[in-house]
């Protein structure tokens, strides 16, 4: 098949129920599917039957649909491939293990080397759409001692959080995902004064990581700054 967007970062897409024919509205700044969030070409593919509902929740059943939507995008041109939920890292093996390019379905990847950045002391805030669903085999760290030092706070509840679980979904209010997540830090920084980084899990927030970075004034990771490395090394 013939590339339509060569040297390319495939992104991974939730369903959002819109009926057909609607044109969904542009991506916001900062989202992974905004041209500007990155300095080389996205192409994207809806992985059928992946919601929100499910995918937070971990439904094995999707594994061959998360495949094939990979698959697509390599055919198409992708050099590496992302999703836009980071609750997609349940299907990282599977993914990886199906196309020959990089794949980095998640921020939660990047836990290992961000604990090493950090004195011993440090503790990660992981930032999270929703932490009833954000347990220990998501986060990749055996080491009980290493696990100590992770601290985990969500957003559940939210009208973001709410909004996302509706079909259709409706647009996406920035500025109350900002509020939620700033709220949120706080919270989790008065519980634990030793945080020293933050991850966005949630694919959604890096719209509003600049603002939260003058906020918080920590270090700040997310799902685009994984993505950035990774295309870089192969680009």
């Amino acid at each position: 098949m013939t590339s339509q967007a060569p040297r390319s970062l495939g992104v991974l897409h939730l369903e959002r129920g819109l009926p057909p024919g609607v044109t969904p509205p542009s991506p916001l700044p900062g989202s992974m599917l905004n041209p500007t969030t990155f300095n080389f070409p996205i192409i994207s593919e809806t992985v059928a039957g992946a919601w929100v509902e499910n995918v937070v929740r971990g439904d094995p059943a999707l594994e061959p649909a998360f495949i094939a939507a990979a698959r697509r995008l390599v055919e198409r041109g992708a050099v590496a491939i992302s999703s836009t939920c980071g609750f997609s890292i349940r299907h990282q093996p599977a993914v990886a293990a199906s196309v020959n390019v990089p794949v980095v379905m998640s921020s939660l990847l990047f836990l290992p080397t961000l604990l090493r950045q950090l004195p011993p002391r440090g503790k990660i805030a992981v930032l999270t759409y929703d932490s009833m669903h954000c347990g220990e085999d998501l986060l990749g760290i055996d080491d009980t001692t290493e696990r100590a030092r992770i601290v985990i706070g969500g957003i559940e509840g939210s009208t973001f959080w709410q909004d996302e679980l509706k079909r259709p979904t409706p647009p996406i209010d920035v500025g109350a995902i900002e509020a939620d997540v700033a709220a949120c830090i706080a919270r989790l920084r008065a519980e634990h004064p030793a945080i020293a980084a933050i991850l966005f899990e949630c694919a959604a927030f890096p719209m509003v990581a600049q603002a939260i970075r003058r906020i918080a004034k920590l270090p700040i990771y997310d799902i685009t700054d994984l993505c950035r490395i990774t295309m870089a090394s192969v680009c």
